[in-house]
């Protein structure tokens, strides 16, 4: 079966398709048969310096930041409409690239990201131009002379050229989610995505050809870590977005420092979802188990610890150990497929051995902590939910990325959020209480960049998304999303002279 847009065999740079210079191509595995769908370009120093170079001519001379914020919302809107032509094709290339399970591909990675883009659209059109007060002052040339009337604007410009690097997790959405907003912003962009999962990068290429956006606007790029470290360090870039691990994150703001580039990192996250006594058990495990089965627990934002009161912990772990053992791990494609594959046999080695560690520190295995009996091939591991876990554990500390799920007692609000604050991430966070007040107090307090009560809504679309501590800097989505990709200046003049 032919998967769409893995026919993508080149790159994107100024508005033209090149082949590697090397040559060189890898596979690209469907992570649930470990069959190749395709054969990846793998870019280099050389195709990476020219798409800095297109894109610094683009923003430079070109007219894509000289345009009115409504000459790029027409052409964006073309995006859109060009992505929602290809809905079908890109959900099939999610489940076969990225291992997304067909549920996940429908709403999750698909849908929503185009209904945060047409928010994005809808955004970019409002004015973002401020008047500063008229005031008079002396004159500083002739004191006793008439005094000065004068005002000033405040404007919003875009930034410059911008590196946008993303992961395998959610390319789809993390690739819009960068590329969106800077575009809009007027930026110029090189796209540099995971090498997992180059065609959910590649195919804006094959998009922004056909809605006409100029040459060097949009590059897209792919290769190894000396790619990603010029695409950071090089002076012709002003700004690099990035999403991944904060040990990457870390590294690449000491990539950017000599040259002072802006930041937007989202990293990884050690989420801690609160279950207080007074708790809805049921729908509490739900949420858990919701938490660490979603895309195989492949999310920097999921909740993997789990603080549970002492008092309802049994009961907590009982439901989550009933309803994992019914979950359907298998084929991403099949719609009643809940767990899908980890992206590869190195991530499902590092869960692996996470859960060694669990185990050897101390902590009691409920349910999986390993592979699944009836799958010969594809990088599952089952649901693992782990109880009697001290926070202090390697298991409680480190993002596992997989479906881990470590339980934690408490006994006191407090020692609740001590525990929940205890960790260097702060992403995002839950708590459950059926005194919705108390919980909100309670939010207040947790040191993460989100918080949701009872489940939230999951469709909050100026709710911005970013963390705290290692988790990143800045914010992505919400009001205020188009401004990461701007800067502010202002403009003084005087009045009647």
């Amino acid at each position: 079966m032919s998967i769409p847009f893995t026919h993508l065999d080149r790159l994107y740079i100024n508005g033209e398709w090149h082949a590697p210079l090397s040559g060189q191509t890898e596979p690209v595995l469907n992570p649930a048969t470990e069959d190749v769908i395709g054969m990846e370009p793998v870019g280099g120093l050389a195709e990476a310096g020219a798409a800095v170079g297109a894109a610094r001519q683009a923003f430079d001379s070109g007219p894509w930041p000289r345009m009115t914020p409504a000459a790029r919302v027409d052409t964006m809107r073309r995006m859109h409409a060009a992505l929602a032509s290809r809905a079908a094709q890109i959900k099939a290339l999610m489940i076969a690239e990225g291992g997304i399970t067909h549920g996940l591909a429908e709403g999750m990675f698909f849908a929503r990201p185009m209904e945060i883009f047409a928010a994005a659209i809808a955004r970019a059109l409002v004015p973002t131009e401020r008047h500063l007060p008229v005031e008079s002052a002396p004159s500083p040339f002739a004191p006793a002379g008439p005094r000065l009337l004068g005002g000033g604007t405040i404007v919003r410009e875009p930034v410059g050229v911008v590196s946008a690097i993303t992961p395998y997790n959610a390319p789809f959405l993390t690739n819009l989610s960068k590329l969106v907003p800077a575009l809009l912003a007027g930026n110029t962009v090189i796209l540099k995505p995971s090498p997992y999962t180059p065609f959910s990068a590649l195919l804006f290429g094959e998009i922004a050809s056909e809605i006409g956006l100029p040459p060097g606007v949009l590059n897209v790029v792919t290769g190894d870590a000396d790619v990603a470290r010029l695409l950071t360090s090089d002076a012709g870039v002003d700004m690099v977005t990035f999403t991944g691990s904060d040990a990457v994150g870390a590294a690449i703001l000491a990539q950017g420092a000599p040259t002072i580039k802006r930041s937007l990192l989202e990293l990884g996250g050690k989420s801690a979802l609160i279950v207080r006594a007074d708790a809805d058990v049921q729908k509490a495990a739900m949420e858990g188990l919701f938490q660490v089965s979603t895309h195989c627990g492949q999310g920097c934002a999921l909740a993997t610890r789990h603080l549970v009161h002492n008092a309802i912990r049994p009961a907590y772990i009982e439901t989550m150990r009933a309803v994992a053992s019914q979950l359907v791990v298998g084929d991403p494609a099949d719609p009643h497929t809940v767990v899908g594959p980890l992206i590869r046999a190195v991530a499902r080695e590092r869960v692996e051995s996470m859960v060694a560690r669990g185990r050897d520190e101390g902590a009691r295995l409920v349910i999986g902590g390993g592979r699944p009996a009836h799958l010969g091939k594809g990088y599952f591991h089952n649901v693992t939910v782990f109880d009697d876990v001290d926070n202090g554990m390697s298991i409680a500390q480190n993002e596992i990325f997989g479906p881990v799920a470590c339980v934690i007692g408490f006994d006191t609000d407090d020692e609740a959020i001590a525990i929940a604050n205890d960790s260097r991430y702060g992403l995002y966070g839950g708590i459950h209480s059926r005194d919705p007040a108390k919980a909100y107090e309670m939010a207040l307090q947790v040191r993460t960049g989100g918080v949701v009560i009872n489940g939230g809504l999951y469709r909050l679309m100026d709710a911005p998304f970013g963390g705290y501590k290692r988790s990143g800097l800045g914010r992505e989505y919400g009001e205020h999303w188009l401004n990461e990709y701007t800067q502010e200046k202002t403009i003084v003049f005087p009045i009647g002279v």
